[in-house]
C-alpha cells in the first residue's frame, strides 16, 4: 500500500544571477506587465500541444477523456490570477529542470543587456527562455501543482515568492492532467483579478491560440486563425469580420491577399488594404500594421521589419512556426529568417496590387487616392523599384480631370517614333502644369508630359531613374536635340529665322542680361516656346526648377539660384521689344517692359523674392500702358 504521507520538501536556493534577475522583476515597474499573461498562455499551449501529439500517436495519456483547453479563473477578494491546463504537466524533477533553474538560459547575457539599456525595457522578456519569470512583475507568491501525463508519476507542487528560493515537493493528491500555475497578485498588481484588463491581454497577445481560453468559465477567444485555413474555406464575410478585429477599423477592407509560402521557410499571411489613409486625416504617420505571430501567439503587434516603410498603411497577420517566440525582440538586420519573409512578402503583395490594377482599374485607383502618396515612398527600394513603379499613377498633358491617372506603362504605349525618354513637369496643380510655358515644345510635338502635382513626385520619379529602358526626365531638363528629332504634328511657317535676326535677337538678349543683371543668369533665344514670350529654365542637370523650390523651401536662409531667361524670338512682344532696342538700347520703355516680363515669367516659375517690387513693377507698367490708350483716345 503507498505511503500516504507527502515526500519530504526541498527547498532550493537560486544563484546569485536569478536573484538579481528576480530582484528586478519583483521591484521593478513595467509600462507592460501584462506580458506575463502572454507567456503563461505560451507555456500552456505548448503543454497541450505536446499532450495532444502523445494522443494523437497513440501514446497512452492520464485523463485522456479531457479536453485541450486554458482556464483561467479570477478572484477579486483573494486577489488570485489562476491559469490551469489539461497539457503534459511536469514531475518534480522536471519541474526544478524547467522553472527552478534558468542559469542555462542565458540570464547572465540577459542582466547585462538590461544594465546596458534601459532597466524598464521589457521587450528583452522572453530572449532568454526566462518568461515564466515575467510572472514576478505580477506576484508576490507563485503555487504551481502540476501532474504528468504518464501514469507512473506522481504529482508535484513549487512554490516561490520570487526572493531567494523556491520549494518543491511531490503530492499524494491526484489532480488532473496538467498545471494549475496560482498567482498570489502583488498590491500594486490587483487590476490582473478583473475580467477585463486579463480579457485584453488574451485579445491582445493570445487570442488565436489553438486551444480554447476561459475566464471565469467564459470563452475569450472566439476568433479564429483564419490565416492557416485555405482560401477555399473562408468566405468574403469572414475576411471582412476579421480585418475590423485586426485593424481595429469599421470600414471593409478595400482589398486583401491570403497566401501561404513553403520556401524558403513556411509562414502563412493575410494582408489587407484599408479603405481608410488616416495620414491623410491629419493622424500623423502610423505605425507598421502587421501583426507577427509566432505558433499563433503574437510576439509583435508593429512588426516594423516584416514590410517596408512605404507599405506601412497595409493591416493584417504574418506567421511563421520557424521562428522562435523571441523573434520579436531581435533586430531585422540580426535574423535571416526576417529577411527572407520580407522579400518574399513584399514582392508578393506588390504583384497582388498590379494584378489588382489590371484587374478592376476603378477600384486601384479608389485605392491610390488614397494610398498613392505613401506607396511612392518606394522608389528608392531597389530590389522592387520595378515593381513599385509599375503601381504609379499620374494625370498626364493627355488627360483632362474626368479622365483617369495612367500609369508608366500606358505612357511607354504611347511614346512618339524617335522618342527615348519618359518626360514630366511639376507644379503645385493641374491647371499651373499645363499653363507652364515648359510644356509647349512637348504639345508641338505631340510628347506626353506626366504632370507631378505633389512634392514626393519630385524625388519618386527621378529616383526611379529609368522605367523600361527609358530615362524619367523633367521636362525643364530636357534635352533639346532629341526633341528635335521628333516630328512635329503642327506645321510652323516661321520656324526659320535668318543668321542676321538671329544676331538681332541675340545682342537684344545681351541687353535684357544688362538690364536685369544678377537676377538671371543669362538670358538666351528659346528653341523650347511656342506661344510664350519667355521662362525661367535652370541651368542644373542635377535637380529639375521645381526640386530646387523645395530645396529652398527646406532651408530658408539659402537663396535661390540666378535662371536663365530664354525669350521666343518668334513671339510679337519680343519683336516690338527687339525694335525698341534697335531705335534705342536704352529706351526707357524697354527697361520697363524687361522688368515686367521678369516679373510675369518669375510668378509663372513660382519664386517671387520681392512681391512687393513685382507689384509695383506690373502696376507702373499698368500705368504706362493706360497714358498711352488714353492719349490715343483723345487723338481719335
Amino acid at each position: 500500500m503507498a505511503d500516504k504521507k507527502p515526500l519530504k520538501k526541498r527547498n532550493i536556493k537560486f544563484k546569485a544571477e536569478v536573484n538579481q534577475l528576480l530582484d528586478i522583476l519583483t521591484h521593478s515597474l513595467y509600462t507592460h506587465r501584462d506580458i506575463f499573461i502572454r507567456e503563461l498562455i505560451s507555456n500552456s499551449a505548448d503543454a497541450l500541444d505536446k499532450a495532444r501529439l502523445k494522443d494523437v500517436m497513440g501514446e497512452k495519456i492520464i485523463n485522456s477523456e479531457l479536453d485541450f483547453e486554458i482556464r483561467i479563473t479570477l478572484n477579486q477578494e483573494e486577489k488570485t490570477f489562476t491559469i490551469q491546463d489539461t497539457g503534459i504537466g511536469m514531475t518534480s524533477e522536471e519541474i526544478v529542470q524547467n522553472i527552478g533553474t534558468i542559469a542555462r538560459s542565458g540570464t547572465s547575457e540577459f542582466l547585462k543587456q538590461l544594465q546596458d539599456q534601459n532597466k524598464d525595457n521589457i521587450n528583452l522578456i522572453g530572449r532568454f527562455g526566462i518568461g515564466f519569470y515575467s510572472v514576478f512583475m505580477a506576484a508576490k507568491k507563485v503555487e504551481i501543482t502540476s501532474r504528468s501525463a504518464i501514469s507512473k508519476f506522481k504529482a508535484c507542487r513549487w512554490i516561490s515568492d520570487g526572493a531567494h528560493s523556491f520549494q518543491v515537493e511531490e503530492i499524494d493528491e491526484t489532480p488532473n492532467r496538467g498545471s494549475v500555475i496560482k498567482v498570489y497578485l502583488r498590491d500594486d498588481a490587483h487590476e490582473f483579478a478583473e475580467e477585463f484588463t486579463v480579457k485584453n491581454a488574451i485579445e491582445k497577445y493570445s487570442n488565436f491560440v489553438p486551444f480554447p481560453i476561459y475566464v471565469n468559465d467564459e470563452k475569450v477567444n472566439k476568433i479564429t486563425a483564419i490565416w492557416r485555413e485555405p482560401k477555399s474555406n473562408i468566405k468574403k464575410k469572414s475576411y471582412q469580420e476579421f480585418f475590423k478585429f485586426i485593424a481595429k477599423q469599421n470600414d471593409d477592407p478595400l482589398n486583401w491577399l491570403h497566401f501561404s509560402a513553403d520556401v524558403p521557410l513556411q509562414f502563412h499571411s493575410l494582408l489587407f488594404v484599408p479603405k481608410t489613409n488616416l495620414e491623410r486625416l491629419g493622424f500623423g504617420q502610423e505605425d507598421e500594421g502587421i501583426h507577427l505571430f509566432v505558433k499563433r501567439v503574437m510576439v509583435d503587434p508593429h512588426a516594423k521589419d516584416i514590410l517596408p516603410p512605404y507599405l506601412r498603411f497595409v493591416k493584417g497577420v504574418i506567421e511563421s512556426d520557424d521562428l522562435p517566440l523571441n523573434i520579436s525582440r531581435e533586430t531585422l538586420q540580426e535574423n535571416p529568417y526576417l529577411i527572407k519573409i520580407k522579400n518574399s512578402v513584399t514582392a508578393k503583395f506588390l504583384s497582388h496590387l498590379e494584378s489588382w490594377a489590371k484587374k478592376d482599374e476603378k477600384a486601384y485607383m479608389e485605392f491610390w487616392n488614397e494610398h498613392g502618396r505613401i506607396l511612392k515612398e518606394g522608389y528608392n527600394d531597389y530590389t522592387h523599384k520595378d515593381q513599385v513603379a509599375a503601381l504609379l499613377r499620374y494625370y498626364s498633358s493627355k488627360s483632362s480631370k474626368e479622365d483617369q491617372m495612367i500609369s508608366l506603362e500606358t505612357y511607354t504605349t504611347r511614346m512618339r517614333e524617335n522618342q527615348d525618354d519618359i518626360y514630366f513637369l511639376s507644379g503645385p496643380t493641374q491647371e499651373s502644369v499645363e499653363q507652364n510655358p515648359l510644356v509647349e515644345i512637348f504639345r508641338k510635338k505631340d510628347i506626353e508630359v506626366l504632370f507631378c502635382l505633389d512634392p514626393i513626385d519630385e524625388f519618386a520619379l527621378p529616383g526611379l531613374i529609368e522605367f523600361k529602358g527609358h530615362k524619367i526626365i523633367s521636362a525643364d531638363q530636357a534635352d533639346l536635340s532629341k526633341l528635335e528629332k521628333i516630328q512635329s504634328t503642327e506645321s510652323d511657317k516661321e520656324k526659320s529665322i535668318s543668321v542676321e535676326k538671329r544676331k538681332a535677337f541675340e545682342k537684344l538678349a545681351r541687353r535684357i542680361k544688362n538690364i536685369l543683371g544678377d537676377r538671371i543668369e543669362d538670358a538666351s533665344l528659346s528653341e523650347r516656346l511656342v506661344g510664350s514670350p519667355a521662362v525661367l529654365v535652370s541651368s542644373s542637370k542635377v535637380m529639375s526648377s521645381q526640386m530646387e523650390k523645395i530645396m529652398q523651401m527646406m532651408n530658408k536662409d539659402a537663396k535661390p539660384l540666378p535662371k536663365i531667361l530664354e525669350i521666343n524670338p518668334r513671339h510679337s512682344l519680343i519683336k516690338d521689344m527687339l525694335l525698341m532696342y534697335e531705335k534705342n538700347p536704352k529706351d526707357v520703355m524697354l527697361t520697363r517692359i524687361v522688368n515686367s516680363l521678369f516679373s510675369t515669367v518669375s510668378i509663372l516659375d513660382g519664386i517671387v523674392n520681392e512681391p512687393q517690387a513685382v507689384v509695383k513693377d506690373i502696376q507702373d507698367m499698368m500705368t504706362q500702358t493706360a497714358k498711352i490708350y488714353s492719349k490715343s483716345l483723345q487723338s481719335k
